[in-house]
């Protein structure tokens, strides 16, 4: 049999063809799937794989993984800057409520909040372009009541009202990601070290890394990508975005969204205020013009004492065209990535993990937006 490693990539030139992902009962290697990250992708994916009955292996360090865990969850189907529903909102958004409503039961943890978004009008015109959007059966469902200006909350600063939005809320991702890593600790699915890139075969029937033999393998590495000998070429950007955390005395049934996010935070009486977006620093250090950014859009949101108590940041990983990068590598079948799903990955996740497993299974297709051989 020959095997293939990072190091030595000619030994095996002829692309494998297509295994179909094969059902435990006939199964003949160590696990049927490792996956490499768990933070929002690779999370959907382990708990998909795993009721369905698959055996998997997950390597993940949590400490070094700051895009999800600092994430502030915030899930909202009409996004934007011009304010528009959502790529694939109809399908996404079930698909989201149903996988951490049912995964908090599997976990019996509690970390999934819907809840409506406010969302203030810019101008006399927005607010004349919604009122008519919101007959509109694209939006019908998303639309939930309008609000003349001052009366939905007077500590708002909505000089031409706003509307509220249905299908949003946030999920506390720390909360999340601690509850599915315990989930996969107790069935002995989850390894806590760095994926060594260098100890990965690709063989035939599928990949061996050190010990482990697997159907297939599937990276969801985020910015880590670019140090992936096999995906590196498939490019993954970096986007730093900044919050800030805030003690104030702010509603905890509604979440506000213009020109920041307001989301409750983990604490009493904490909100976090985000996000910022910057291309240009990858630096895990967080910055004074962010905060003074955050407080200002903030203090243009909200008329409301409030206090700045904390402030984080994470790496997004995005993409040129801001779709998730879905598929297997073009010469080795069993060698998959699942990234890429930038500043809407709570939402994403559910969703894309689902066709990726119904991919693999023979039973579905990718989206073409989100298909890895859109950049062959």
């Amino acid at each position: 049999m020959k095997y293939i490693s990072s190091k030595n990539r000619s030994v095996f030139a002829a692309p494998q063809l297509f295994v179909p992902f094969l059902t435990p009962v006939e199964r003949n290697s160590d696990v049927d799937l490792i996956i490499v990250g768990q933070g929002l992708a690779g999370s959907a994916v382990a708990i998909r794989a795993l009721v369905r009955g698959y055996k998997i292996m997950v390597f993940d360090q949590p400490d070094e993984n700051r895009s999800s865990r600092f994430a502030a969850g915030l899930f909202n189907p009409v996004t934007g800057r011009n304010f528009v529903k959502t790529w694939l909102a109809d399908q996404i958004f079930p698909a989201l409520r149903n996988f951490y409503e049912e995964t908090e039961s599997l976990t019996n943890r509690k970390f999934f909040y819907p809840m409506p978004v406010y969302r203030p009008f810019a101008s006399v015109e927005e607010q004349n372009e919604w009122m008519g959007k919101s007959a509109d059966e694209q939006y019908v469902n998303y639309v939930r009541h309008f609000f003349p200006p001052g009366n939905f909350d007077p500590r708002i600063i909505d000089p031409f009202g706003g509307m509220t939005l249905n299908q949003s809320g946030y999920l506390d991702t720390r909360s999340y990601l601690e509850a599915v890593r315990d989930y996969l600790t107790t069935r002995s699915a989850f390894r806590n070290e760095i994926f060594q890139t260098d100890a990965l075969a690709v063989h035939e029937q599928g990949v061996r890394y050190q010990n482990i033999a697997a159907r297939k393998i599937v990276f969801c590495q985020g910015v880590e990508n670019r140090s992936n000998p096999w995906f590196n070429r498939f490019r993954v950007n970096s986007l730093k975005g900044e919050f800030i955390n805030v003690q104030c005395d702010w509603r905890k049934d509604v979440i506000l969204n213009r020109g920041v996010y307001v989301v409750p935070g983990s604490e009493e009486g904490e909100w976090r205020v985000g996000a910022t977006y910057n291309w240009n620093d990858e630096t895990p250090d967080v910055t004074t013009w962010a905060r003074t950014e955050l407080s200002g859009k903030l203090e243009e949101l909200l008329q409301i004492p409030y206090t700045i108590t904390g402030q984080q940041c994470g790496v997004r990983p995005t993409t040129r065209d801001r779709k998730p990068i879905i598929g297997a590598h073009p010469d080795y079948q069993s060698m998959i990535i699942f990234n890429g799903l930038g500043t809407k990955g709570v939402s994403l996740a559910p969703y894309f993990s689902e066709v990726l497993i119904r991919w693999m299974e023979n039973k579905g297709t990718i989206e073409k937006e989100a298909d890895v051989s859109r950049f062959n």
